[in-house]
């Protein structure tokens, strides 16, 4: 590649870092990097309306949390700086002004009710895409002169070109056609003066050097207008490739409003989520490696990453698939990390206090010791610790069926001497008193340890028993022994 790579993820501060944001910029960034190039990070914040607070510094720090590092952008700059669109208005004002002079645009005085008009009237006529219908395109210069004295607000709009045909090869999706009959007219700057879409990522993708642009298939669409502003000023296209859409379990679009599926980066962060194994997750969302593999690291994803591997067919977000990788990546961690993961979610829960006593962290420690190679995210061992923070118990019916064996009540009775009779209450205590139940009532297997497991834990399916009573007390352990009794 004689060219040096750039490539952008350019997102809006109008919401958080979603999935699909999030997927965009980590392919991008690993085309970037595979090629020793670089990956930009430019805020588009022109829908000033609908800027949230927080939503810029969320697309920020939660790329830096996924690890997707970039070169340039509002925080670090960068040799093409301003990286925010606001502060760069007045280059889209003097380019608007020559594509103005060179005929290219036009001013438009239609208001907002007249388009509308114009929308209804071409949909009665069945009309399924409603376009711009010109009304302002042959005003003469003294007519647009007189329109401007009289304070009439106006838009600019692209001139589109007659008869032209828009052809590229998307890096994706291959050869992808358009036809300029199919475009209306299009504003380029609002009434307020500052800029649309379509118009600034042109000129911010030229000025930047931008030479590769991935983006979402629903930027498909805009591509034609993009090119025609490049046309205009006769400035060279960057290579464009369009990902497929993700799409939910049910092979339907992923809207925003689709509660089946957590659809912000910083709400897997909040729920214990390792940052390394959402990055490989949502690398294979829509990329594919050579081989069965799917467990890499970064530095793996970028050696191999290959664009003609991204795929054509929309991308299923498989929530299992996810658990399954993240547990993957937990049970690599050191038990240090793993009780540096969860704790917090313990302590959030009120289930252990803000500050622990060393005693209380090496039981917690202990308590998730047992869930490590179990726990697929870090706020999962609220749920599956809950035993051991119960005061009362609620059998279900599984467990309820255990407890109906006729040797029940003379196991737990037996089992109950044992546990009173403990010095030491060590797992491997435990696991010899339970020894000694066995042999003072002839009972063995489930029959044994069933009981015993569904009285302690209340479940019938668990962690180790020995180290599951231990963690749950002597005292505590008898009074639910006692509770069955009764």
């Amino acid at each position: 590649m004689t060219k040096e790579v750039r490539v952008r993820y350019a997102p809006s501060p109008t919401g958080f870092l979603h999935i699909g944001g999030a997927r965009t910029a980590l392919f991008n960034y690993l085309y970037a990097k595979h090629h020793n190039g670089k990956f930009i990070v430019r805020i588009e914040d022109t829908d000033i309306e609908r800027n949230v607070e927080g939503g810029e510094a969320s697309q920020l720090d939660n790329l830096k949390w996924l690890g997707i590092e970039y070169d340039e952008s509002i925080d670090i700059g960068g040799p093409y700086a301003p990286y925010r669109q606001m502060e760069r208005l007045d280059i889209y004002k003097e380019h608007a002004e020559k594509l103005l002079e060179q005929g290219a645009a036009y001013k438009c005085f239609c208001s907002s009710e007249k388009l509308e008009a114009s929308r209804e009237e071409q949909k009665a006529r069945g009309v399924a895409a409603p376009t711009y219908d010109g009304t302002c395109r042959h005003l003469s210069a003294e007519e647009v002169a007189a329109k401007e004295a009289a304070g009439e607000p106006y838009t600019i709009r692209m001139r589109v070109p007659e008869n032209v045909t828009y052809d590229f090869e998307d890096l994706v999706r291959g050869q992808v056609t358009f036809e300029s009959k199919d475009i209306g007219d299009w504003v380029i700057v609002k009434a307020n003066g500052i800029p649309t879409y379509n118009y600034a990522v042109v000129l911010d993708d030229h000025f930047m050097e931008i030479s590769h642009v991935f983006r979402g298939e629903e930027h498909l669409s805009n591509t034609p207008k993009q090119m025609m502003i490049f046309d205009a000023f006769g400035w060279e296209y960057p290579r464009f490739g369009h990902m497929t859409l993700i799409i939910n379990e049910n092979r339907k679009k992923l809207s925003k409003r689709d509660e089946s599926i957590i659809q912000f980066v910083t709400q897997y962060k909040d729920l214990g989520y390792l940052p390394e194994a959402m990055f490989n997750f949502f690398a294979l969302l829509g990329w594919s490696p050579e081989g069965e593999e799917e467990i890499f690291s970064k530095e793996e994803f970028i050696k191999m990453f290959d664009e003609k591997r991204l795929s054509k067919s929309p991308s299923m977000f498989d929530k299992q698939k996810l658990t399954w990788m993240n547990n993957q990546y937990i049970k690599k961690l050191s038990l240090e990390e793993v009780v540096a993961l969860s704790l917090p979610h313990l302590q959030k829960a009120g289930l252990l206090p803000e500050e622990l006593t060393a005693e209380q962290h090496a039981w917690a420690t202990d308590l998730i010791g047992l869930y490590h190679d179990q726990m697929s995210f870090g706020s999962e061992i609220v749920e599956l610790s809950s035993l051991f923070f119960k005061d009362h118990i609620e059998y279900d019916e599984e467990a309820k069926a255990v407890l109906a064996g006729e040797q029940v009540p003379e196991v737990m009775a037996a089992f109950k001497t044992q546990l009173e009779e403990l010095e030491e209450f060590t797992p491997d205590a435990v696991k010899a008193a339970i020894k000694a139940v066995q042999k003072a009532t002839g009972h063995k297997g489930k029959n044994l340890f069933m009981p015993i497991r569904v009285v302690t834990t209340g479940e019938t399916h668990g962690p180790e028993l020995p180290n599951a009573i231990c963690l749950i007390g002597k005292e505590k352990a008898i009074v639910r022994v006692d509770k069955f009794a009764q």
